[in-house]
């Protein structure tokens, strides 16, 4: 068993219990999981300029993870889109405005700017950026869909989904198909908007994947996003929440299946910059074979001018087989001792022998014991997704994964 609980600084905060074990095994094997603050400073200030960024070697904060060498030439400009990169299509419910526009369109880059090359890439990169607006007190019934399909090449995007005040929407971006992919998604969300995005990574195995998620969260608003991970060769998300007025809340559930040989790396920074403003994040991951590696790192800054910040932060992995690896890095920083709570966990571990034992004692087949095991391990995330049919989708992805470890 691997398992940090850390408290929050300074000795003035709330912290919260660790997670159920998982299992029993040692950090060694698995896992890496430790605190650092260090991870919020990134080794260049936010900036939309590819030359405010060094080629990274792999020896920075940001990019000690991630196997450079497979990014395909994102990291370093070598990677140049080609025109045949992705296929975007958005279907949406009436009253919902979709338009494509230039790079001097004032909502490109609202919600932040690239904290990194490759998003710095992506930016400077594009020549057209898609928008789309839910109009101030529109209630959608019905979800809209983002299908961005990879077509071989290399692409480079950028996206933003922008809410006006007290509207409520649901946001489906579903990326498949092969391509190596760098792109920004912003989220603007107006004073009481409520705003759910589901984006789901299921690429074809030799699929690459870098994007910077910004959302800029209004007054008293509600933000929650699901993060699907299963496919591609590289996946690296970087979501990040920053607050534009108080009582806003934002919630960010992750799920990933990582699978031989893969890399996925899930970097999320929530910025309380705002007085009494929420954020629970929830992250959990199952791996199985050789060489599959993911990453969590779940940095949290409280700014001296957040009172009343209530936050929470846990990542849980369960590993399948020998040979895969996890690094979870939970990360807390506080200036100010006027909160209300704060606090974050990480939990790595094996299936639990007991439980196997309880389920085949009672002539449940191992694989069918295993299989349940893994579905009530997601279950809570499964049903954070709120779309009937995305979610029967990721049971039976999940259950396609299972089937292949046991073939």
């Amino acid at each position: 068993m691997a398992e940090a609980q850390n408290s929050p600084k300074p000795s003035t905060s709330l912290g919260q219990g660790a997670p159920p074990p998982l299992g029993s095994t040692t950090a060694g094997q698995i896992a890496v999981a430790a605190e650092s603050t260090v991870a919020t400073r990134m080794s260049a200030p936010p900036s939309f300029d590819v030359a405010d960024f060094p080629v990274p070697h792999g020896r920075e904060e940001e990019w000690r993870f991630t196997p450079l060498e497979r990014l395909r030439g994102l990291h370093d400009g070598t990677a140049v889109a080609n025109g045949g990169g992705v296929k975007v299509a958005v279907d949406a419910p009436e009253g919902v405005t979709v338009e494509t526009v230039g790079r001097d369109d004032a909502r490109l880059g609202k919600a932040g700017a690239p904290v990194d090359r490759v998003a710095a890439q992506a930016y400077s990169a594009f020549e057209q950026a898609s928008v789309v607006t839910v109009p101030k007190e529109t209630v959608l019934t019905e979800p809209i869909r983002i299908a961005v399909h990879g077509e071989g090449g290399v692409a480079f995007g950028q996206q933003v989904i922008e809410l006006g005040a007290f509207a409520e929407a649901v946001v489906v971006i579903d990326h498949t198909g092969d391509a190596v992919v760098a792109a920004n998604v912003d989220y603007l969300l107006g004073d009481g908007a409520k705003l759910t995005v589901v984006s789901v990574q299921d690429w074809d195995d030799k699929a690459v994947h870098v994007a910077q998620h910004n959302a800029l969260v209004g007054r008293d608003a509600s933000f929650k996003s699901v993060v699907v991970t299963f496919g591609g060769d590289v996946v690296r998300l970087h979501p990040r929440v920053t607050y534009a007025g108080t009582g806003a809340e934002a919630e960010l559930f992750g799920l990933y299946f990582t699978d031989t040989g893969q890399h996925q790396e899930h970097r999320l920074f929530v910025d309380h910059n705002t007085p009494h403003c929420k954020s629970n994040v929830v992250y959990k991951g199952a791996l199985q074979g050789d060489e599959a590696h993911a990453v969590w790192i779940g940095d949290v800054l409280i700014e001296a001018k957040a009172e009343g910040t209530d936050t929470y932060e846990m990542n849980r992995n369960l590993v399948l087989t020998d040979g895969a690896r996890v690094d979870s890095v939970p990360n807390l920083e506080i200036e100010t001792g006027e909160i209300v709570g704060a606090g974050h966990a990480s939990a790595t571990g094996r299936f639990d022998d007991e439980q196997l034992f309880y389920l085949m004692a009672r002539g449940i087949p191992e694989h069918e014991a295993r299989r349940l095991v893994v579905r009530g391990f997601f279950a809570e995330l499964v049903q954070q997704i709120g779309v009937e049919d995305i979610q029967e989708r990721l049971i039976a992805k999940i259950e396609e994964e299972l089937e292949a470890s046991v073939a």
